[in-house]
């Protein structure tokens, strides 16, 4: 069975994640959040209090930073360690939220960690969400999806998230949050967030999780057959 890439882009907090790791499991497919992987970074950094505009500092940063996933299939979820440490909690929380997009626009950042995303991806038969995947880490991904939300409810799912994880944060304060978040991925020159022309765009705010999933697969499956299809049409040439 021909394997595919499944890339999957879209805003903070709407939910493409959740989707995206739920299609994975029902593909047999890894899963890649690259979101975490910025999210890590972002906590070496303040952790080791790096400068954000010294190349050289951030090019010895990144020299140190080894981030794996470990993956729980029964407990439906991925764990991110980041040398050697599990801080799949650590970087979910407001802290990391809140610098994450800052220094996911340094230059050095996103070339070291597009190779490390294209490295994953050689094989294919993965499904990957963040920004700029459809875009620019594998822009001749066989499905690309685009996700969006309501922005109520992004901040919405976003609070109802933090407050599983035990912090308590205002609905204003993440609504803000998300605002400037979005600012400076759409804005950024480095890879910034936008949708691939011929990637299918699924406004999930009335949408439950079973839909979206059901409709990604579905995508999927189709592509899959494509695939499939075309090998047999070459080797019978």
């Amino acid at each position: 069975m021909p394997k595919i890439i499944v890339a999957i882009d879209g805003y903070s907090s709407c939910g493409k994640s959740t989707t995206a790791k739920l299609v994975a499991k029902q593909l047999n497919y890894p899963y890649i959040d690259t979101g975490a992987m910025y999210r890590a970074v972002t906590l070496f950094f303040l952790q080791n209090h790096v400068s954000q505009t010294n190349p050289k500092e951030i090019e010895i940063a990144l020299s140190q930073v080894q981030i794996s996933f470990r993956r729980h299939p029964e407990l439906g979820r991925n764990d991110t360690f980041l040398n050697g440490l599990n801080v799949e909690d650590e970087i979910r929380k407001m802290y990391v939220s809140e610098k994450v997009s800052d220094i996911s626009a340094i230059a050095e950042v996103r070339h070291a960690l597009v190779a490390q995303q294209q490295r994953m991806g050689r094989t294919k038969g993965i499904v990957m969400d963040g920004r700029d995947i459809g875009t620019v880490v594998f822009p001749q991904a066989e499905l690309k999806i685009f996700m969006t939300a309501d922005p109520l409810i992004r901040a919405q799912r976003r609070q109802l998230e933090l407050l599983e994880k035990g912090e308590l944060i205002g609905l204003a304060e993440i609504s803000e949050n998300l605002k400037m978040r979005d600012h400076i991925d759409t804005h950024r020159s480095e890879s910034p967030l936008r949708q691939a022309e011929d990637a299918v765009y699924i406004d999930n705010s009335l949408m439950t999780l079973d839909e979206q999933v059901e409709m990604v697969v579905r995508l999927a499956d189709a592509k899959i057959a494509s695939s499939l299809r075309n090998r047999e049409i070459n080797k019978n040439k």
